[in-house]
C-alpha cells in the first residue's frame, strides 16, 4: 500500500499482519479522492481542510489527506494491535504538528466536544461487521462537528445495508470490488 498523491507520493504505508484489520485499498482510496476533487457536489479544499479519520486503522486515508495538504488530521483508533503501525506510519513522515491520535473506543468513551473544532471531512471505515453506525452518526450530528459544507464518507461492504439517521443525505454511492463508498452530508 502506498501514498497515491501529494508531497509523500509513493511512500509505503505499513500494513497489519493480522486479519482483524482491513486496510483501505489504493484503488478505492484514489477513487475517493478523485470524486472529492472533481465532483461539483462537494466544496472541499484539501489545503485548508480539517479531517476526522474514525476507525483509522493504519491511517491510510488520513495520511493521504496530509500528503495532499490537509491542514490537520485527527486519527481515532483503539485497536492496540494496529496503533503501533499507525504511529510508525505517521512517524515515518516526520510530521509533528498537523495531526493527533486519539486512542479511544468510538462507542464507549469518545467525547467529541474535546476536539473543539469542526471538520470538513469525517471518514468512517469501521469493521464491516460493525452494526452500530447509526449511533455514531447521530452523535456526530448532535455534536455539530461537521462544517456546513462538509462531507461524511463511509466505507462499507457492498452488501451491507445500514440504517442511517434521517438527517444523513447520501450524495453519491460508488462500489469497488467488495466495498462501497457513501458520500454524505447532513441536512
Amino acid at each position: 500500500m502506498r501514498i497515491i498523491s501529494g508531497k509523500f507520493k509513493g511512500k509505503k504505508i505499513l500494513e497489519p499482519k493480522d486479519l482483524n484489520t482491513r486496510p483501505l485499498k489504493d484503488l478505492t482510496k484514489e477513487s475517493i479522492f478523485n470524486i472529492i476533487q472533481h465532483s461539483n457536489k462537494f466544496k472541499i479544499n484539501f489545503e485548508n481542510s480539517e479531517i476526522l479519520d474514525l476507525f483509522s486503522g493504519t491511517g491510510s486515508f488520513g495520511i493521504e489527506c496530509l500528503s495532499r495538504g490537509a491542514k490537520f488530521v485527527t486519527f481515532v483508533e483503539n485497536y492496540k494491535e494496529i496503533l503501533s503501525i499507525l504511529k510508525k506510519n505517521l512517524a515515518d513522515l516526520k510530521l509533528d504538528s498537523n495531526y493527533s491520535i486519539i486512542e479511544k473506543n468510538i462507542f464507549d468513551n469518545l467525547n467529541l466536544k474535546e476536539f473543539e473544532k469542526q471538520f470538513d471531512i469525517i471518514f468512517l471505515d469501521p469493521p464491516y461487521k460493525e452494526k452500530n453506525l447509526k449511533d455514531v452518526l447521530l452523535y456526530l450530528i448532535d455534536e455539530k462537528i461537521l462544517k456546513i459544507d462538509g462531507i461524511i464518507i463511509l466505507h462499507r461492504h457492498k452488501k451491507q445495508i445500514d440504517i442511517l439517521p434521517d438527517q444523513i443525505n447520501i450524495l453519491e454511492e460508488k462500489k469497488y470490488g467488495i466495498s462501497k463508498i457513501l458520500f454524505c452530508n447532513i441536512s
